[in-house]
């Protein structure tokens, strides 16, 4: 079963159990899937398609999060905590920082990446290994560290 049929028997689940922002978050993710269905036509959204939507929605959620807790709306936050929670389920468990850290080692070493030129390379060879399974941000952040 696929990834887009998974999230449509959740969210009969949800109906079903009266899950009330679990059905709100799936019915978002719901919403963003068929808007990228008909962005990608006519070719068939993939899984991937949609690991990529629900991760640009959870990164949403976590930019709420932090302008929520700075203007100091806490019930907008656990909210938008709550929704977080929802999506995440659906993405790969994250890696550690330190299996990360030896990822971008390796990747580095094989390219040969020495200065800030080769960031982009090297963050772009590491997504592609880790295969959703770190945050971009985190990425970005120590190959930033390592090169400079």
């Amino acid at each position: 079963m696929g990834m887009k049929e998974t999230i449509l028997a959740d969210l009969k689940t949800a109906m079903k159990n009266q899950e009330a922002a679990k059905l709100s978050a799936i019915r978002f993710l719901q919403s963003a899937i068929k808007n990228r269905e008909i962005e990608l036509r006519p070719a068939a959204i993939t899984d991937q398609d949609v690991m990529a939507v629900i991760k640009k929605i959870c990164n949403q959620h976590k930019d709420s999060i932090e302008q929520f807790t700075s203007a100091g709306r806490l019930d907008l936050v656990d909210n938008e905590k709550v929704q977080l929670a929802v999506l995440e389920a659906y993405l790969p468990k994250q890696m550690p920082r330190a299996d990360l850290e030896k990822v971008i080692a390796e990747i580095m070493t094989e390219m040969k990446a020495s200065s800030m030129k080769d960031m982009g390379g090297v963050i772009k060879a590491v997504i592609a290994k880790t295969a959703g399974a770190a945050d971009s941000k985190l990425i970005s952040e120590i190959v930033k560290s390592k090169l400079s």
